[in-house]
């Protein structure tokens, strides 16, 4: 537990945002060093000027069976929080459309209170969509968030605190993904440059696990019929612990985030329940994400290590 408190100190107090490349770059020179200590051989991956992104990999990549990975740029702020329901789809759609939605009003409004004093109606639509164009762009880089504690710290934490528990091994790769904020260009860069590997093999994205008593284990819909995937997850996150597993293959979710980018995928998120609502995720993008729980990420890290070899050697 110790070293899940020091990593987490570090990285909320020295890291706590990296949105800007100066930023990113003094975060990855940490977690290089992280993993280092923790026997692994990692290495920062680019892919140009156009992508953007530096990825960070320990391990081979050509050699590896299993892919752990995590995002570790932090988002911009909204007005309204991210709200993600994985698996009330329903809820989901209907949220981010009302938001949509507002924003539209918002544009509309303003519009109409500068084209109207001024009795100039052909200014209207094209304001119209200059605000709202603008009103998008913000809400993808805009101005940081400044709390980024569960959704862009703890899977951090996680990962670097599963890779000390697990040391090396050659069949898995450790990923930490750039640019998960904009559009998954880190994740879409990994698939391209590695994509036999990418195409065919299983990814664990591990993600906002730091709020939430519920931990949902999310198989995609190519993962939820492999039997040998299954049953490891279940002896590897036993129920009575810290954390209430809920591994959930029947049935519709939707996770937003780098799994997307993966065919055979398992998302492991922490969770929320509300009656009538089902599970979410809280606070994300707003000044209330302050939550990370180290109970949640020892129960995580535990249960990583104990999958991996339930299903690397059966």
């Amino acid at each position: 537990m110790k070293d899940i408190q020091d990593i987490k100190k570090y990285l909320l107090t020295v890291h706590p945002v990296r949105r800007t490349s100066g930023q990113k770059a003094e975060c990855r020179q940490w977690i290089l060093r992280e993993l280092k200590r923790a026997g692994w051989r990692p290495r920062e991956e680019t892919y140009g000027k156009l992508n953007g992104s530096v990825n960070i990999v320990a391990g081979d990549p050509d050699r590896a069976n299993v892919f752990l990975c995590t995002h570790y740029d932090t988002a911009s702020r909204m007005l309204l929080p991210d709200f993600v329901s994985p698996t009330n789809v329903a809820a989901h759609v209907v949220y981010h459309f009302t938001a949509a939605l507002l924003l539209a009003a918002a544009a509309f409004a303003l519009a109409l209170a500068v084209s109207f004093p001024l009795n100039k109606p052909e200014l209207m639509l094209p304001l119209f969509l200059i605000l709202a164009v603008a009103g998008l762009w913000l809400a993808a880089y805009g101005p940081a968030n400044q709390a980024n504690a569960n959704g862009g710290s703890s899977g951090v934490v996680a990962l670097l605190a599963a890779a000390r528990a697990m040391g090396y091994d050659k069949r898995v790769c450790l990923v930490f993904l750039d640019n998960n904020e904009r559009n998954l260009l880190g994740a879409s860069a990994f698939k391209k440059r590695h994509i036999d590997k990418a195409s065919g093999n299983l990814f664990i994205d591990i993600d906002c696990v730091g709020d939430g008593e519920h931990l949902l284990l999310l198989p995609s819909k190519h993962s939820r019929w492999d039997s040998r995937l299954l049953e490891a997850l279940e002896e590897a996150f036993p129920k009575g612990g810290t954390m209430e597993p809920h591994l959930r293959t029947k049935g519709l979710h939707y996770y937003p985030s780098d799994n997307r980018k993966f065919k055979f995928h398992v998302v492991v998120c922490a969770c929320r329940h509300l009656a009538g609502l089902g599970y979410y995720i809280p606070h994300l993008r707003t000044r209330r994400d302050t939550a990370l729980d180290e109970d949640n990420i020892a129960y995580v890290t535990e249960g990583l290590a104990r999958f991996l070899p339930l299903y690397l050697e059966q």
